[in-house]
């Protein structure tokens, strides 16, 4: 397990863009934090990480954008599963998990049986550690501080910092 502060948007891009450039076909990553936590900044910087044709925004309407490299490496699948009711739903995608990176927001609880191994990102937001915006609704793009854990399961995570086992330092992706 690594435990990682992201101090702003710039440093969560960055850790998005050394994890996408150590993920390969097959695997998958589960994102979970609250509204306005970074789930799809982590995303984009994981596609440039991988080298995709962007740009990587948010799919909640359309529900999975697939983004084909530019660098002959595995295409970027990204989901939001927030309107997603069961994993039937999920699967009703038929999403290539086998042959891309699979990132998917807002995915616990629905990707049991997908594969034996898998990254889970959480992302918590520490709302109220810098000044409140006047506009409440300008509160979800303040720029504070994360915390992000992120906990390998699985034989593919087994032997990088990233392991359930692992202790929760903070190394950066590049490590494992």
């Amino acid at each position: 397990m690594t435990r990682l502060e992201v101090p702003d948007t710039e440093a969560m891009e960055a850790f998005g863009r050394e994890l996408g450039a150590m993920l390969r076909a097959g695997d998958l990553v589960v994102l979970t934090g609250p509204l306005g936590a970074g789930k799809t900044t982590l995303t984009r910087g994981i596609g440039e990480g991988l080298g995709i044709r962007g740009p990587v925004q948010s799919p909640t309407f359309v529900l999975a954008r697939t983004h084909p490299s530019l660098i002959g490496g595995a295409p970027l699948v990204h989901v939001d599963a927030y309107r997603l009711g069961s994993a039937v739903e999920l699967e009703d995608l038929d999403l290539d998990f086998d042959g891309s990176v699979v990132v998917v927001e807002w995915g616990a609880g629905l990707l049991d049986g997908v594969s034996d191994s898998w990254l889970e990102v959480e992302i918590e937001r520490r709302v109220g550690e810098v000044d409140a915006p006047a506009d409440p609704a300008a509160e979800l793009d303040a720029d504070e501080p994360r915390l992000i854990v992120a906990t390998g399961h699985g034989p593919r995570w087994a032997r990088t910092p990233f392991a359930a086992g692992a202790s929760a330092g903070g190394a950066s992706a590049a490590d494992a």
